[in-house]
């Protein structure tokens, strides 16, 4: 397989554990073993002094099957697999594509979710978010026109990686119905499902409602979770799911015994995880609104309408890549530029997720300020 270097991983790589602040993380704030284990009480302590590290079941333990499926309308632990979030966009697109089928993406999108597609050899259309009066809006009348004859899969994400966008159900329900009037498969990544404002703005989960979408989830962004490299693949359909699971005897084959047993915990302390990152993030968001209106001449805020991340502008012509290259020199700060996403307007991205965002705000302003 031949595939290009993935630009925001490699962007991260080299600064992510060596500089003092990122202030565009796509996850929330973690926490540690010690409080995870306090949430789920005494029990759960026995459970980890008594584990055993031995291979666990290919798809998953059954404890954390049922609790993920207790998380879904009309998805059982059968529709489920458990496995490394990258590994599902992976082996799910390896399971449905072949050399020559059509896909379409979101754009600008996580890039795994592109390059996967090319590496197979299918062709690419990409389908792009369209920025009016401030506001991330869906073109449907472009998808209806990039779908043909020969498009085999669709790919979404909502809420967005990386505007922060998130459609209606209306519209969602929209993108569905054009998949299923032409016999389309979906990818939907739903990795940021959960970090919406009001439960209102919730969209279902595609493989709750569309017979051939498939829905990736996990434990890394909503739930604050990232260590655990916990994410799972629904589906209802049968044969895709059992041509994931074989295919992963060529990955991992099985997942980390240590990694299940305290996703099981955080899955029974589910919804006080997940209001605990929804808490950061309104907060956060209030800052960021005042940080960027401050300097409306610098920067273009763009509200996110749901997750944890925004796409604001930087103004002007100097390109964002070279602008945020001189604040991590000088302040030892990260922020991680659009050309990442292959957006050649001078967007760049923030995370709203962490504790100490309020703290990377004041760390820009001094640079600003020393900038004159």
């Amino acid at each position: 397989m031949k595939i290009r270097p993935f630009k925001l991983e490699r962007y991260f790589a080299r600064y992510e554990f060596s500089v003092k602040h990122i202030m565009s993380a796509s996850d929330c704030e973690s926490v540690t073993v010690a409080e995870l284990m306090a949430l789920g009480g005494d029990e759960t302590m026995e459970a980890w002094k008594d584990l055993r590290l031995n291979y666990t079941e290919p798809k998953g333990h059954p404890d954390l099957l049922a609790g993920i499926a207790d998380r879904y309308d009309g998805i059982g632990p059968e529709n489920l697999i458990t496995l490394v979030p990258e590994e599902g966009i992976f082996l799910a697109m390896n399971a449905l594509l072949e050399r020559g089928d059509h896909v379409i993406a979101l754009s600008p999108i996580y890039q795994s979710l592109l390059e996967i597609p090319r590496s197979i050899g299918c062709t690419l259309s990409e389908w792009p978010l369209v920025l009016e009066r401030n506001r991330w809006k869906l073109d449907l009348d472009r998808l209806e026109s990039l779908l043909k004859q020969e498009t085999k899969l669709l790919v979404v994400n909502f809420p967005h990686n990386p505007t922060g966008f998130q459609p209606t159900k209306e519209e969602f329900r929209r993108i569905l119905s054009l998949a299923e009037e032409r016999g389309v498969w979906v990818f939907s990544d739903e990795m940021y499902r959960g970090l919406e404002p009001t439960s209102e703005l919730r969209l279902p989960s595609a493989a709750e409602i569309y017979p051939k979408a498939v829905s990736l989830s996990g434990l890394s962004k909503s739930y604050g979770l990232p260590g655990l490299r916990m994410g799972w693949l629904a589906s209802t359909d049968h044969d895709l799911m059992e041509k994931v699971t074989c295919l992963r005897d060529y990955t991992t084959i099985c997942g980390s015994a240590p990694s299940e047993l305290l996703s099981i915990m955080a899955l029974r302390c589910a919804d006080d995880l997940m209001e605990r990152c929804r808490k950061i993030v309104a907060e956060n968001g209030v800052t960021a609104a005042e940080f960027f209106g401050k300097h409306e001449d610098l920067f273009r805020w763009i509200p996110p309408m749901a997750g944890s991340i925004g796409f604001p502008v930087l103004n002007g012509d100097f390109p964002a890549e070279d602008f945020f290259a001189h604040v991590v020199e000088k302040k030892n700060l990260m922020v991680l530029p659009g050309s990442v996403f292959g957006v050649d307007k001078n967007h760049f991205r923030i995370g709203l997720g962490r504790k100490d965002f309020s703290k990377c705000c004041e760390i820009l302003e001094e640079y600003l300020k020393e900038r004159g």
